[in-house]
């Protein structure tokens, strides 16, 4: 018997210790489960649109018609934009690093790359498709060698793209995959984007116009 009672405590103490103490979430009997991918619809707009890929080379190469000239009255330094209003900066280059206006550049960028392919409208999928075929760096660095071979920047505009290259991000799988002097210049280019949007954003959308974006009505 006396054998028997320290097996016993023993077993108690076991017991014990294998009780759950957390305490666990209410059953809910109407949660919901991810709703599975439904065909689209034959009559829907959307379905019925069959366009070809875009490609960063047919989006440089496509002709500027004289109705796409960018205006000169507005109600913003004397033109027209669709753009958010950009703080007020003499000096960006005594304000900000590069690294700050390749940030909001690189914003800028897109915003006219999901503007461009607005119309016809497409699927959420379609969308991010085309957008992320002009955005990332190889397309941006073929971008800024078209306007480089075209001699269409002025030298200030050259000083912020070498100035630009001097961005640094650490190690990052866009800068491994498309490799460092690609990925240095997308970032220039990003930079000058930033740059004239806080100075001068006439001169951005002629460049914008340049590269093949829409910048007027679609």
């Amino acid at each position: 018997m006396a054998i028997l009672l320290p097996l016993f405590s023993i077993s108690l103490n076991v017991q014990a210790s294998s009780i759950d103490t957390v305490q666990r979430l209410p059953y809910n009997p109407h949660r919901t489960t991810p709703k599975k991918p439904q065909k689209p619809d034959s009559l829907s707009p959307i379905s019925t649109i069959s366009l070809s890929p875009i490609s960063v080379s047919d989006l440089l190469k496509r002709e500027i018609s004289k109705s796409s000239e960018v205006k000169s009255e507005g109600t913003y330094m004397g033109y027209d934009v669709w753009l958010p209003s950009a703080p007020k900066v003499e000096k960006p280059r005594s304000v900000f690093n590069a690294a700050s206006l390749a940030y909001i550049g690189d914003c800028i960028f897109e915003l006219y790359a999901r503007r461009h392919f607005l119309f016809p409208p497409l699927s959420i999928e379609e969308y991010n498709d085309r957008v992320m075929a002009v955005v990332r760096c190889e397309a941006q660095d073929a971008m800024l060698q078209k306007l480089m071979n075209e001699n269409i920047l002025s030298e200030e505009e050259r000083g912020v793209l070498r100035w630009g290259k001097n961005v640094g991000s650490g190690k990052t799988k866009t800068k491994k995959r498309a490799g460092v002097a690609v990925y240095n210049r997308a970032s220039s280019l990003e930079t000058l984007v930033g740059y004239l949007y806080l100075t001068n954003v006439q001169r951005l959308e002629e460049i914008m116009l340049k590269l093949g974006f829409h910048i007027g009505n679609s």
